[in-house]
């Protein structure tokens, strides 16, 4: 069936998912701290993952406030973090500090290395990666798929920073946009890429203890603070594991159609279509708050049937 719901001029997306989530703007139209924002002083614990002493991170309330957090306990710039891990040192993406992080983790981040130019050759359309951001400007290899054009590159690991394609810089640039602009290159044809590797220590020995994951910690009744690359943050109950799972299976549906993956962009559209009742009207919804992303109806309609089945379970 397709959907007819879909044609009419919107204002800006940004704007319209910033009154959704109840952030108001402030004069020129920057934000201003939610009233929803933690009241209360929250205090984190990080280190460097290629290793140092553990540094105290507070006073935060947006994703860029953080980073220049975390940097400024080590005093190094905000732009030599690539991203940060929760609970482990490792280069996991499974680990990684999306949009929330709960008030028990621990974070790792991961300042910049070697960098290093590669050029690969483009046999096929699809390379075989994944590819996010740490929704600071800095753009990344999540996953590589076994086979894959990539994987034939050694150089290329998970966890390299793409800063350059064909010699045009990427940094500030979303994932969606670094994988639209990889998929566009032409078949046949070689390609360079300028990559920067995490900072690595000879040896990695155990922490302070981190506790448990994110994921270890569903449904246990803690709290998380949700962060944005805009806007503030504010402090929430740990989702249902029902609402957990079929977030997971949005992001799925994600990297699938578009070959990212956004826990935060996911989330958005379990929420804008939590309350619809037909795919229809979660089109309508998803051009109001995601309009700039233009999704195939065939890609909402899968996410459509995964929010379907939660709210069946009960959220």
């Amino acid at each position: 069936m397709p959907l007819r719901l879909r044609g009419k001029k919107k204002a800006k997306s940004k704007e319209i998912a910033g009154r959704m989530e109840g952030e108001p703007t402030g004069a020129g139209g920057g934000r201003v701290l939610a009233s929803s924002a933690p009241a209360h002083k929250l205090i984190f614990h990080a280190q460097l993952a290629h290793g140092s002493a553990t540094g105290r991170v507070e006073g935060f309330s947006s994703i860029q406030e953080l980073y220049a957090k975390i940097a400024g306990a080590f005093e190094i710039s905000p732009s030599e973090i690539l991203y940060c891990t929760l609970n482990t040192p490792r280069v996991d993406m499974e680990r990684l500090l999306g949009g929330q992080l709960g008030l028990q983790d621990f974070m790792f981040a991961h300042v910049k290395g070697i960098k290093k130019e590669v050029n690969v050759y483009k046999s096929e359309d699809s390379l075989g990666l994944t590819i996010t951001d740490n929704g600071v400007g800095y753009a990344f290899i999540k996953r590589i798929k076994d086979g894959g054009v990539i994987d034939s590159v050694k150089t290329i690991c998970v966890g390299d920073h793409i800063e350059s394609i064909n010699g045009e810089n990427i940094v500030g640039w979303r994932h969606y946009d670094v994988a639209k602009k990889l998929k566009e290159l032409k078949k046949e044809e070689l390609f360079t890429m300028t990559l920067i590797e995490p900072k690595k220590a000879f040896e990695i020995g155990p922490r302070s203890k981190a506790g448990k994951s994110s994921e270890e910690k569903i449904g246990c009744g803690r709290g998380t603070l949700r962060l944005r690359s805009k806007g503030p943050a504010t402090l929430e109950e740990v989702p249902s594991e029902t609402k957990a799972k079929a977030i997971e299976k949005i992001d799925d549906v994600l990297e699938l159609y578009l070959g990212i993956r956004d826990i935060d962009l996911a989330t958005t559209m379990f929420e804008a279509g939590k309350d619809k009742v037909n795919p229809d009207e979660f089109a309508v919804a998803l051009d109001e708050t995601l309009g700039d992303f233009a999704f195939p109806d065939e890609f909402v309609f899968d996410v459509w049937g995964v929010i379907g089945d939660a709210k069946r379970r009960g959220l």
